[in-house]
């Protein structure tokens, strides 16, 4: 996972990116750059013990505090388990006032080239995440599919495949649209026989609840 950016005192909420994954890496960084890379590395942990679940479910929430000694603590905690871990930033130097001040500039310099990277690298793991659950949607429920239907999907599929590591991360997103389109009515019909699924064994007042 990539380095967060939060206010002192304040969470910023992250999720596992496979199914079953366990731990999470965290690479916590200084700077006003949209990258990590353009950024003084502070520290790097892990969180581990995350029960397994599908991608996307578990809660990691990473908090910023400033202890009484003037030392940055991380704290990282998967909500839905209580499971958690922290870390004690302790840089071995610290930044000049000319440092900072080149750090601002060069934020204030690069600022358009770094938003553009950052959108770019924000539509390729989109659309990385899609055709993974694409591809699982497909496996899972092949019965749901209407006539023709596969052909159109894997069509957007392999569009989104050939264009994903392109530089242009509006067509990223537009490919990522066709193929949101292309599946919508499969996704539905998984949706309702989900929700089919979960309602059959329930009572009519448990359903009120």
């Amino acid at each position: 996972m990539a380095g967060a950016r939060s206010g002192f005192g304040q969470g910023q909420a992250f999720t596992t990116y496979a199914d079953h994954q366990t731990g999470v890496d965290f690479h916590v960084v200084q700077g006003e750059r949209e990258l990590a890379a353009d950024c003084r590395s502070l520290a790097r942990f892990q969180l581990k013990g995350i029960p397994p679940m599908a991608a996307g479910l578990p809660k990691v929430e990473v908090t910023f505090t400033v202890n009484a000694d003037g030392i940055l603590e991380v704290h990282a905690q998967e909500l839905r388990s209580g499971v958690g871990t922290r870390v004690e930033v302790k840089p071995s130097y610290g930044l000049t006032d000319e440092e900072v001040e080149r750090m601002l500039v060069e934020s204030i310099e690069h600022a358009e080239e770094d938003i553009a990277a950052r959108l770019l690298v924000d539509a390729r793991v989109e659309a990385e995440q899609v055709l993974k659950a694409t591809e699982g949607a497909l496996a899972d429920s092949p019965e749901l599919l209407e006539p023709g239907e596969r052909p159109a999907i894997e069509a957007a599929m392999a569009a989104l495949r050939d264009g994903w590591q392109g530089s242009d991360h509006n067509r990223i997103r537009d490919l990522i649209e066709a193929l949101d389109q292309a599946t919508q009515s499969f996704a539905q019909r998984r949706m309702d026989r989900a929700i089919q699924e979960a309602l059959r064994n329930r009572t009519i007042d448990e359903v009120k609840v």
